[in-house]
């Protein structure tokens, strides 16, 4: 993540379960498997798929396809908008659970 503070901002798009842990993932490493985001998660390819092409039409994740012997691998990684959308998103987290431990 960047060095700066990000602006608390709730993503819809990032913040279902499956999206927020997709983003999570990509936002450690330059790109992951398909199939081991699908592993990771437990869903089967076309979860995944809707999940991604979501992530996609926001233009927080890009998908690029190569060659790996015999078989085509399909890659995903979070774009620059997807990785300032999750650190804003993980920032209004942060200050919303901020607020439950809040003294009133």
């Amino acid at each position: 993540m960047s060095g700066r503070t990000p602006e608390p901002v709730f993503d819809e798009v990032i913040h279902a379960a499956n999206r927020l842990q997709i983003c999570a993932m990509l936002a450690s490493v330059d790109s992951l498997a398909f199939a081991a985001v699908r592993d990771a998660l437990e869903v089967s390819d076309p979860v995944l798929s809707k999940h991604v092409k979501i992530l996609q039409e926001a233009g927080y994740v890009s998908m690029t396809k190569a060659p790996s012997g015999s078989r085509i691998r399909t890659w995903l990684s979070l774009t620059p908008a997807g990785r300032a959308a999750l650190e804003g998103h993980l920032a209004e987290l942060r200050r919303i659970a901020a607020l439950a431990s809040a003294e009133v």
